[in-house]
């Protein structure tokens, strides 16, 4: 237990883990008022208007990656933070506003998401970039996973108490609410200890910066991969907002209460994968393969549920197998990427995880206005089941994936040359069916 947790153990992480918590719980508030707002005040359940709001919420992240990944590795990103802190509060003011006075349309709704996705392009490179410097190389992936817990912990209360206040006050006060919470995370950010925090050394001002984060990338085919399933599954399969508010309130027939408590109860999922990728001293490539498979075969029992309390126990599935995957990917790519051109690389992941929703939120919204909403979750099933299929092509063909039976032991191993960071050496014989495969010593322990 203690191992799970021990990034606490620094001050600094300390003060941004309690703040960001604050601030997650007023993002869940906000994302599900806005869905709800869409859904069904400004539109009469119009699906493709939610797909249409999350594209450009997350759109600017896709076109402005390689200037935010830059501007990441090379500025101050305590700095960029609290700026960015300022400037979310500032748009969940605005929204809320317009929303309580009863003034609020579609495509200002619409011109709101796009500036929050501007901001929030510039804003999560500098973070999870940040992270490394609060806590150091050694506790990278426990703190990544502890982030993890953050955020979906707070999916867990965020959205159940917007689905209450919604019916009791309106959604403009929940809006109002958000807004009020970036406070605690511009507040962490005066307060740490400056001499306890580890920068990374910024990035020199030369030429064809940006290309070497992509160059970087492309030498290194395990990243190529897990980027190739996080962009089918970021893009096709997590477009849960379209998913389970068209499943409350068209399949089921629920009000804003029952929406929420299913966003909440996904989340029950979610905190559970947060806390076990926590307790992994390093993140592994099959690991991320196998979470996407089991994203697939949940979203997949989900589709089928005939009832609200089922769909919501299926749920439960879905968080978990979702955030496995995606913390997993996150903590990988970051563990296995250098310091220098971590805010370029991270950048890139977030653009292929977030820039995907303008293509996969209008398709799984058009997707679910014709043939419903099941149809919408069996979209994501098959990115979930297509994302692990083309990993372990991958392992086979690059890295020695198999299972051998070994009849003296009675037992079936897998055999693995793992993400391609140890050293190997191939011995193969005139027949290639008998190839064998050593591994060194510490490759071995490393699987």
């Amino acid at each position: 237990m203690k191992s799970m947790f021990r990034s606490l153990s620094i001050y600094n992480y300390r003060l941004w883990f309690a703040g960001a918590l604050v601030s997650n719980i007023g993002t869940w508030m906000q994302r599900t008022a806005q869905d709800w707002i869409v859904l069904t005040d400004l539109t009469d359940h119009d699906a493709a208007a939610l797909g249409v709001t999350m594209a450009l919420q997350f759109g600017p992240a896709l076109v402005l990656t390689p200037i935010t990944g830059l501007i990441a590795d090379r500025v101050d990103k305590r700095r960029m933070l609290m700026l960015t802190q300022v400037l979310l509060g500032v748009l969940g003011l605005g929204l809320g506003l317009i929303v309580v006075l009863g003034v609020a349309q579609l495509w200002q709704v619409y011109a709101f998401a796009l500036a929050l996705g501007v901001v929030s392009a510039f804003d999560a490179p500098s973070r999870q970039a940040f992270v490394s410097e609060l806590v150091g190389e050694k506790d990278l992936t426990n703190a990544v996973g502890l982030n993890s817990l953050s955020f979906h912990s707070a999916r867990l209360v965020g959205p159940a108490v917007a689905g209450i206040l919604v019916a009791l006050i309106g959604a403009g006060w929940v809006f109002l609410i958000n807004a009020a919470s970036f406070i605690a995370v511009f507040v962490s950010l005066t307060q740490m200890r400056r001499n306890e925090l580890t920068p990374s050394r910024p990035a020199p001002r030369t030429k064809g910066q940006i290309r070497d984060g992509y160059r970087y990338v492309r030498g290194r085919p395990d990243i190529v991969v897990t980027l190739v399933m996080v962009f089918l599954v970021g893009t096709f399969g997590f477009n849960f907002a379209i998913f389970i508010s068209t499943m409350a309130t068209v399949e089921f027939g629920q009000g804003a209460g029952e929406f929420g408590l299913l966003s909440s109860l996904m989340a029950v999922g979610a905190v559970a994968g947060s806390l076990i990728a926590a307790r992994r001293e390093r993140p592994r490539l099959r690991i991320v393969t196998a979470a996407a498979a089991a994203f697939g075969v949940a979203c997949m029992i989900a589709a089928v549920m005939p009832n609200y309390v089922s769909f919501a126990a299926a749920l439960v599935l879905v968080g978990l197998s979702s955030l496995t995957m995606m913390t997993s990917a996150n903590a990988y790519v970051q563990t296995t990427t250098p310091p220098e051109l971590r805010g370029r690389v991270m950048a890139l992941y977030l653009a292929i995880f977030m820039g995907g929703t303008p293509l996969g939120a209008p398709v799984t919204g058009w997707i679910t206005n014709e043939l419903g909403p099941r149809w919408g979750l069996g979209l994501a099933a098959i990115s979930g089941l297509l994302a692990a299929a083309i990993a372990l092509w991958w392992m086979i063909r690059h890295r020695g994936l198999r299972l051998r039976l070994y009849r003296g032991e009675r037992r079936v191993r897998m055999e693995y040359l793992g993400d391609g960071r140890a050293v190997v050496k191939d011995e193969v014989s005139p027949d290639a069916a008998t190839r064998e495969i050593a591994v060194v010593e510490a490759n071995n322990q490393k699987s």
